[in-house]
């Protein structure tokens, strides 16, 4: 920053500055309130209420901005884009709300003087002719955590720390302020809001950049370095863009409004090739069986009987979810929906959601919910929201059914099982005032034995209302209800953690809108006192992949799967995300399907052992305890060389099994090839996946019966390398 010359009157006037000097190396301006004159600036932009103007007299500091607004609704009235200008002034912090950062401008403009016309206005090409953004953090007085607890503990208008735009994306976007800047090659990351406001990134480094073009939080890094573009100066209105969508170069000035910095281009942004919104269905496909059941996850946003999203959300169930045999829901409303009359009942709305997917696909569905106290459960109001389950009768049931009410207490029995099956978590505890209250299950399979069971704890924690701009003066923002979300976090996760005490190999899944990142304290008091495993970690989906919403610059992930250790092994589990709603155009999906996404899960419902040795040694079905092999009948040998001449002698296998879970022992015949196997030994070491027979599914008949040898023929171990 060059030294001022600087006069200051007696009435508080100064004079001699230039605009690198009224705006400071700071957020705050160091002569706020006090009036300047003789300001010199070339015009770059013109808006409704105001012009922007630029140094000629550019300083070396990257912290202070060259460019100024000044505001004043006649005065570009007769000035053109390129007029170099002489201005008096009062420098004032504007901001339109008490969490919002200022910004500097002049107001009250007088003597107005053109020195020259027709100058040269090139504007700045960010990443090229500035520093490129930061692509991690917010601000030095986030400490390093934007999402640390507790929040707002400092204001950016109260500390004002020197700008230090090399790190700090928000101090870089002040550092502009007022400029003419241009962005190349940029692409949207999310869908426009009601406004037209449009994120995107341009040709400069990112961090979290998803295979869509979006960028996705992680841990510490919630992308400083996207901006939006706002409302386009010519009155013009940005197009319906969505994430991925390649955009032409965009030129405009750096302000800030509404809770964000942003670029308000000189005319409309313009679309030069689309993203495909074609969201990829799920290929986790149900066996109908143990051998693989599906299960689903979906926050179907306020949906009532009389939803105009209703049959755009069964499509997605049917079309891209492929009906799961099991699906947590969340937002379910009482029958009439929003309006506030008393009634509490969902039986209607899960109805007519189940009638829907099934005039779509024939797939049959019934629910289980309890019904909430009205008006005790927050959302919208009259709406009861709640969680519930859809599920096919004829893949899995209730195991020991036993509903609680609204206000009954759920516990822990010997077993273990559940007082109330299915029933709600410590629903008259205060953590859940006005929030929705877990809905625990335990269900089997209806292909399976009678006490091989699993549980399931739908979730929807309480919401981020309240949370604060992550370009916003309070530090760290807040991010809302943030404390009651811990507590109600801790309480499930306690009540899960009784489960596996009693059995720390049981099958448990919960899954929901945790309305909250993994990353955050409430997930991780969550995974902390569960013992659960994120089913993203588990199966190894990407950083950049876990999103299930769009908020803002950020791909996020509110949704969540968590999985008991005996589910998160190595054993078969598999877990998408289906970007049904993220990649599609506002117009179609914004408020009309429901703007989470939904999840869906393929799990084994039963291991075998097979010995540690031999990993190519697999069973398909259930936990091998014992294993006797004696040489199979001649009959039996000459009818498998009859089929196969190149055929080893076949050895029979009596198999005594159980489960993790259930006391039933079943003893089977089978046998199988000597090559696969020529000296099994007694004592099986560890547990594998299920693969089955030869890499093939085995007829439905003969796995619901597990067969006798001469149902099912000679078979073979299969490889459980080739993933099958």
């Amino acid at each position: 920053m060059k030294v001022a010359s600087l006069l200051v009157s007696a009435a508080g006037a100064a004079s001699a500055l230039t605009i690198a000097e009224i705006n400071g190396n700071k957020f705050l301006s160091p002569f706020k309130d006090q009036s300047v004159a003789n300001v010199t600036g070339l015009v770059l932009a013109k808006g409704p209420n105001g012009i922007w103007i630029r140094s000629t007299t550019p300083d070396d500091d990257p912290a202070t901005s060259e460019a100024v607004y000044v505001y004043g609704s006649s005065v570009g009235a007769n000035l053109t884009v390129g007029d170099l200008i002489t201005l008096d002034g009062k420098i004032q912090e504007y901001r339109s709300a008490a969490n919002y950062i200022y910004l500097t401008e002049l107001s009250s403009p007088q003597n107005v003087v053109v020195v020259s016309k027709g100058n040269d206005v090139v504007p700045l090409v960010i990443g090229v002719d500035t520093l490129p953004p930061p692509t991690e953090q917010y601000t030095s007085l986030d400490g390093g955590d934007i999402y640390a607890v507790p929040n707002a503990v400092a204001n950016i208008s109260t500390e004002n720390p020197v700008l230090n735009p090399k790190l700090y994306g928000l101090d870089f976007w002040e550092s502009l302020s007022g400029e003419l800047v241009t962005v190349k090659n940029p692409v949207a990351i999310t869908r426009p809001n009601q406004y037209g406001d449009t994120w995107v990134v341009g040709d400069w480094p990112t961090t979290g950049r998803n295979s869509h073009g979006g960028i996705t939080m992680t841990d510490k890094d919630s992308n400083p370095e996207a901006i939006v573009i706002g409302s386009p100066l010519d009155g013009t209105k940005n197009p319906e863009s969505k994430m991925g969508d390649q955009l032409t170069e965009i030129t405009g000035v750096v302000t800030y409004a509404f809770g964000f910095y942003r670029i308000l281009p000189l005319t409309a942004i313009a679309i030069t090739q689309n993203a495909t919104n074609a969201a990829p269905a799920t290929s986790l496909v149900s066996r109908g069986d143990c051998t693989g059941i599906t299960v689903g996850d979906y926050n179907v946003e306020n949906l009532s009987p009389s939803s105009a999203h209703l049959p755009a959300v069964a499509a997605h169930i049917v079309n891209y979810m492929k009906t799961p045999d099991l699906i947590f829901v969340q937002e379910i409303q009482d029958n009439s929906g929003a309006s506030n009359n008393g009634i509490v009942s969902s039986n209607v709305t899960l109805s007519t959601l189940a009638a829907e997917i099934e005039s779509r696909s024939g797939a049959v569905y019934d629910f289980v919910v309890v019904d909430p106290v009205d008006g005790k459960d927050g959302g919208q109001p009259g709406g009861n929201i709640r969680v519930a389950y859809l599920y096919k009768p004829d893949i899995v049931e209730l195991w020991k059914p036993n509903p609680g009410g609204s206000l009954d207490v759920n516990e822990v029995l010997p077993g273990p099982e559940l007082k109330y099956n299915p029933g709600r978590i410590a629903p008259t505890s205060s953590a859940w005032d006005a929030s929705r209250k877990p809905l625990v299950a335990a269900w089997r399979a209806v292909k399976g034995p009678q006490n091989k069971i699993f549980f399931t704890v739908n979730v929807h924690l309480a919401s981020k209302g309240g949370s604060s701009s992550l370009h916003g003066d309070l530090r760290t923002p807040v991010n809302g209800v943030v404390n009651p979300r811990i507590e109600q976090a801790e309480l499930a996760g306690s009540f899960i953690a009784e489960i596996l005490a009693a059995d720390p190999n049981a099958r448990i899944i919960a899954a929901g809108d945790f309305n909250e990142f993994a990353f955050v304290e409430p997930l991780k008091a969550f995974a902390a006192k569960s013992g659960l495993v994120d089913l993203d970690e588990a199966v190894g989906i990407p950083l950049e992949e876990r999103y299930t919403y769009v908020f803002d610059m950020n791909a996020q992930e509110l949704d969540h799967m968590f999985v008991s250790p005996a589910l998160a092994a190595k054993n078969g589990t598999a877990y998408e995300h289906i970007h049904v709603n993220s990649w599609e155009l506002s117009a179609i999906t914004i408020c009309i399907t429901a703007c989470h996404e939904p999840s869906g899960l393929s799990v084994l419902c039963y291991f075998v052992r097979v010995p540690a040795q031999r990993p190519e040694w697999t069973h398909t079905g259930r936990r091998v305890d014992q294993i006797s092999a004696t040489p199979a009948p001649p009959a039996c040998r000459a009818l498998h060389r009859s089929n196969d001449a190149n055929a080893f002698p076949l050895i029979s296998f009596e198999i005594v099994s159980h489960d993790f879970i259930a006391s039933e022992s079943i003893r089977k015949i089978f046998l199988v090839r000597e090559k696969a196997c020529p000296s099994f030994p007694n004592q099986v070491k560890e547990w594998r996946p299920i693969c089955l027979s030869g890499g093939r599914d085995w007829p439905t008949e003969r796995a619901r019966n597990w067969g006798q040898s001469e149902e099912l023929g000679a078979i073979h171990f299969a490889d459980i390398a080739s993933g099958r």
